[in-house]
């Protein structure tokens, strides 16, 4: 068996509560994570940032870095642009000879310094959000495999979706039910190492990608965890959950909110909905495809304090939305996949 490969993360000035990909990369990843590049934060552990988070040193840029196989974009900005400001750590990186992994919707291997540099010093560059090329349209045929089908929705983006559809995984595995994970984003795509990155696919492809990993999955194992993309509510993101809904044919939805969440990331002037409305808004447009019911909820509590006053506010989700529901990372989602699945 080969050592993992030792790789630091980039997450400038987003470390850790806008970091989604790198706190996903530290938490489930089989990478030997060596720092996390965060100039904000420098001579700190990610420990001391998120308490579920690896004892990994923070360091200011590459440069102050140990030694490393990889450097991974581990923050990706609205519209996955890549920031001038992360060149000299990208540059750094490829002199010291190491890979680029990146989910950010602007290519490292199309950027002419990064590929001159990547030749010259024998590197790799991994584009995970760039979708093969040969997809095709949805034959509407997810339904047809024996797996149950299970798909993680939100009621907004960032709200923990990816984190809930592992811990789910996780914790059916440790009841004994064979489960399979079907990646969907970049983060979920470098933690599982296969995937398709759906909000980069051609709109008309977008089922049709899903489907094929259902396809490709689904007799493998008994239950499937999808996981989910942005919300449908999103006046941005939306099509990408439209795209996956249907694509997946799923059989139960799980919808992920988080606690102090009031409006859409980003689009502030979008207030979300009534929690309650969630539920008639995903089972009405998944009914024409599959039917779907909202199964259960999984609650982000990370900005709650308190473990009381969490474990409140998850009783009081799950009464709203007439399921049973759990914050998977505070409080484990072991009982609620006893319950629901």
């Amino acid at each position: 068996m080969t050592d993992p490969q030792r790789v630091v993360v980039l997450a400038h000035e987003k470390f850790p509560d806008r970091a989604k990909t790198a706190t996903g990369v530290l938490k489930y990843a089989d990478y030997d994570v060596v720092a996390v590049l965060d100039r904000d934060n420098p001579g700190t552990s990610a420990a001391d940032h998120r308490r579920d988070l690896p004892d990994v040193p923070v360091v200011a840029s590459m440069a102050d870095a140990p030694d490393a196989d990889a450097l991974l974009v581990g923050i990706s900005p609205i519209g996955g642009a890549f920031d001038e400001t992360w060149r000299d750590d990208v540059r750094t990186a490829l002199e010291r000879g190491c890979d680029l992994i990146s989910g950010l919707h602007y290519f490292l291997a199309e950027d002419e310094e990064f590929a001159r540099l990547a030749d010259e010093h024998g590197c790799d560059i991994n584009d995970v959000r760039k979708p093969r090329d040969d997809l095709g349209v949805a034959q509407g045929k997810s339904a047809d495999v024996d797996a149950e089908v299970v798909l993680t929705v939100g009621t907004d983006c960032s709200v923990g979706k990816m984190t809930a559809t592992l811990e789910l995984v996780e914790a059916a595995r440790e009841r004994g039910i064979d489960a399979g994970f079907i990646p969907t984003g970049q983060t979920g795509i470098m933690i599982a190492g296969w995937g398709n990155p759906i909000d980069r696919v051609v709109s008309d492809f977008t089922a049709g990608a899903v489907e094929e990993m259902i396809l490709e999955k689904g007799d493998e194992h008994d239950v499937l965890f999808v996981e989910g993309q942005g919300s449908i509510v999103h006046p941005a993101y939306s099509a990408v959950t439209c795209g996956i809904l249907h694509g997946s044919m799923a059989d139960k939805l799980v919808l992920c909110h988080e606690a102090t969440r009031e409006a859409i990331h980003g689009y502030e002037e979008f207030a979300l909905p009534d929690l309650s409305e969630y539920v008639s808004l995903y089972e009405n447009l998944a009914d024409p495809v599959h039917e779907a019911d909202v199964v259960a909820g999984m609650l982000n509590t990370s900005h709650v304090d308190d473990d009381v006053e969490a474990a409140e506010a998850v009783d009081a989700f799950a009464d709203e939305l007439g399921v049973p529901a759990v914050d998977p990372v505070r409080f484990g989602a072991a009982d609620l996949v006893d319950e629901v699945f």
